[in-house]
């Protein structure tokens, strides 16, 4: 219906537009240009003009962004058109400035015209097309940030808690603190664009403390960081998704790898887990699917995702944080 209605409006705007340039050119300008000048038989090579240049040319150039190569090509086409009207078409035998100054106008006004009514709608598509993206990223992010704080997860760490308030009344202020940074972070430090870096992996330092805990004795978790700068900002909660996949698909008696480093602007974590070879391990769970799909968004062409299956399930993210 959109496109329907986008073509409608094309359409009577060329309609419209011929109609006032053809009465302008052979009424307004009688005694002039009709009386000395066979107009309507130029108009029809105009109208090819026009529309090679919209067609063609110009989403050729822009495509391209050869700018400047564009204009003077422009420039050229509405110079030699010109000429040809002069010399051919009205036989005015006048000289080149003087054929510029009489007859460039009526070239030069419809190319432009249509020149600027396709870049017109080719930015208003490009409007729309961003405001889908951004629609699309906002509730993506949304049904990322509930999924951080399923109360199932949220039980989990407040049993943890409990319990170390009995077994170990001394630690558990500790833990009470590591559980208030966390839903800090994911209600409201997580809703801009970009977060520190540092304020990100302190986040995922308190999530996997409550792992550890959890799973002690059952699970060994192995966690190591490698950060070369302070300064480096990233698309919030990305990481968390890769670990807790880990996490959740891991076997008991197991061990869980972690790595993370960042050099160069270069952010590479790699998660590795034991599972279970009698059971079927999805390479497309859920988590990891919302996850590309926000790395599409957010880092289009500077990202890498990698799950492998080689005796343990191994993800792999490479991320440019230039």
């Amino acid at each position: 219906m959109q496109t329907l209605k986008k073509h409608s409006t094309q359409i009577l705007i060329h309609l419209l537009f011929w109609m006032l340039f053809v009465f302008v050119s052979l009424f307004v300008f009688t005694p002039y240009y009709w009386a000395e000048n066979p107009f309507l038989q130029y108009f029809f090579i105009l109208v090819v003009l026009v529309y090679v240049n919209n067609q063609l040319l110009l989403p050729f150039f822009v495509r391209k962004k050869w700018y400047l190569l564009y204009t003077l090509l422009f420039l050229l086409i509405s110079f030699l058109a010109t000429q040809l009207y002069c010399n051919v078409f009205a036989l005015c035998g006048c000289s080149i400035m003087k054929c510029l100054s009489d007859y460039l106008w009526q070239t030069l006004v419809p190319l432009i015209f249509f020149a600027f009514v396709w870049i017109l709608f080719r930015y208003i598509d490009q409007t729309k097309e961003v405001e889908k993206i951004k629609q699309e990223r906002t509730e993506m992010e949304l049904k990322f940030l509930k999924s951080q704080i399923n109360p199932h997860v949220l039980f989990n760490n407040l049993n943890t808690i409990y319990s170390y308030s009995i077994e170990k009344p001394n630690e558990t202020p500790d833990l009470i603190l590591k559980l208030s940074d966390n839903l800090k972070h994911v209600l409201y430090e997580s809703n801009a664009k970009k977060v520190s870096l540092k304020k990100e992996i302190h986040f995922i330092k308190n999530y996997i403390e409550f792992h550890k805990i959890r799973t002690e004795g059952l699970k060994q978790i192995n966690y190591e960081v490698f950060v070369d700068k302070d300064y480096h900002q990233i698309a919030p909660l990305l990481l968390i998704t890769i670990i807790e996949n880990a996490f959740k698909h891991s076997s008991v008696n197991s061990i869980v790898d972690i790595q993370l480093t960042v050099k160069n602007n270069r952010l590479k974590c790699v998660c590795k887990n034991d599972y279970d070879n009698t059971k079927k391990v999805n390479e497309n769970t859920i988590g990891l699917n919302n996850l590309k799909k926000r790395l599409d968004l957010l880092y289009k062409e500077d990202y890498e995702l990698l799950v492998e299956n080689r005796g343990q399930y191994i993800v792999t993210l490479i991320l440019n944080l230039a």
